[in-house]
């Protein structure tokens, strides 16, 4: 469950963790704050409506990246569910294979409107493409693409096409006039991914860039075949040049012309290799920098957030505290943390601190709706706490003022009362040595048939008023 999104349900991908300690998409949390003002956490309603505070409130830049979570899942292990596909890895490598996966269903690029295994893209275009054939403007014969391109690189589109297919593959090591002054060298394997024959000029030229050197191999194998036919026939002479051996040597003239030409063109790209590799070392430099620069932004605003969250909290506190020793405390939706108490959700409640005097004893009160002990399920048991405070060096311990319980009848008729002196002997009143001592008290407060029963208001409008006394004279 730590792995999925608190909206979608689905596997976080950049989980942010948001002050309530709930984990989002960052395109899910983006979403929920541009489409909802004031939006509040989901998750906290789900878990506990009462607990809502400034912290469910859900914001973009209140949030930070969870850097732990998102390695957890990169590194979960995970296997492709494409029928087929046996590939399996670990969760950051599968978007790469998902863009390569070979049974994966993808849609044909012509608009025909069949989903086509990428392996088999290649054959449903020469093949099987309703949308990828060309009519010949000369002879009006339908032809696959490839088909057409290959005839009309051949004849030129101002001739007439050939009446026959012509195989690609047939075509590699051949030199085609293509227009007057103009010939092209077919190169080995090249041919096969088309791109003299389907690829825009920015292919082709993009080709041209990146296959220099296998071009020079080619050239050089054809120009030592030229230099042997050349040697060939000469032996074969009886003193005079023929025709051939000067078509030859011709032939061999352009080809080492051709070759100083691409050597020229492999130091150019070189050079701009370098220049490129530099930039980009300069760029993720920069790039780095500015991401240590953000990380220390959000750790900034992430130490602010948690100061003003602790600032709303102790202001709630003061607010909320009182100090002369009597404390009135409100429950609301009683029917459903009874339930809670009675299902185990959530057995008891603490209510907020307060004060026998300004510097004195830290106390609170502990209720089990369901009971407690020998009260449990029969009655409501309520408890004393002595917390540690700020000033118990100062104070006199054991703690030994009398405590006064009483749960209001809100239509002022028969309050509940039960009052005890302190066991000075008991751990529950030693000076606290933890956050707070074992709870003390009156495990059968109230029977629960008497807290329900219609005929007194200890619970109205599903609220209920708890009030402790603490005698400090």
């Amino acid at each position: 469950q730590k792995y999925l999104c608190s909206s979608c349900h689905n596997v976080l991908k950049r989980a942010l963790q948001t002050l309530c300690g709930h984990r989002y998409c960052s395109a899910c949390l983006s979403w929920i704050v541009r489409n909802n003002k004031n939006a509040i956490c989901q998750k906290c309603k789900e878990e506990d409506p009462s607990t809502l505070s400034e912290g469910s409130l859900l914001a973009e830049e209140r949030a930070f990246g969870d850097a732990a979570i998102n390695k957890e899942i990169s590194e979960l292990k995970v296997h492709c569910v494409t029928p087929g596909c046996s590939w399996s890895g670990i969760m950051k490598n599968f978007e790469e294979h998902q863009s390569l996966c070979e049974y994966a269903l993808i849609p044909c690029h012509t608009g025909c409107g069949l989903m086509v295994m990428r392996k088999k893209l290649a054959d449903h275009l020469e093949n099987g493409c309703v949308n990828n054939v060309t009519t010949c403007q000369k002879c009006k014969q339908s032809l696959s693409s490839s088909e057409y391109q290959v005839r009309t690189f051949l004849s030129g589109p101002a001739s007439c096409c050939f009446s026959i297919s012509v195989s690609p593959k047939k075509l590699k090591g051949t030199l085609l006039d293509v227009a007057p002054g103009q010939r092209w060298y077919l190169y080995g394997e090249c041919i096969d991914s088309v791109f003299f024959l389907q690829g825009s000029k920015e292919k082709i030229k993009e080709h041209e860039k990146t296959a220099v050197g296998a071009h020079m191999l080619l050239l050089l194998q054809h120009i030592k075949q030229l230099k042997a036919s050349l040697c060939t026939a000469a032996k074969a002479a009886s003193g005079f040049i023929p025709e051939s051996e000067l078509s030859l040597e011709n032939k061999l003239h352009v080809f080492e012309n051709i070759v100083a030409v691409l050597n020229k063109e492999v130091e150019t790209s070189n050079l701009e290799i370098t220049a490129f590799r530099r930039q980009s070392e300069l760029d993720q430099n920069i790039i780095r920098g500015l991401e240590l620069k953000i990380a220390e932004l959000h750790r900034c605003l992430t130490q602010k957030d948690a100061g003003l969250s602790s600032l709303h909290k102790s202001l709630l506190f003061s607010e909320q505290a009182s100090y002369d020793g009597v404390f009135l405390w409100k429950i609301t939706d009683v029917g459903r943390k009874l339930q809670d108490s009675v299902t185990g959700r959530t057995i008891s409640l603490y209510s907020p601190a307060f004060y026998t005097a300004k510097y004195g004893y830290k106390v609170c009160l502990r209720v089990y709706l369901n009971g407690d002990g020998t009260g449990k399920g029969t009655h409501m048991s309520l408890f004393f706490v002595v917390m540690k405070g700020d000033y118990d060096a100062l104070l006199p311990w054991p703690f030994r003022h009398k405590v006064t319980f009483m749960l209001l009848d809100q239509n002022n008729r028969e309050h509940i009362i039960d009052a005890f002196r302190p066991d000075l002997t008991s751990a529950s009143f030693q000076r606290p040595v933890n956050d707070m001592n074992v709870a003390s008290g009156c495990p059968m407060f109230l029977p629960l048939s008497k807290l329900q029963s219609p005929k007194y208001a200890y619970v109205k409008e599903d609220t209920l008023f708890l009030k402790c006394i603490i005698e400090t004279n």
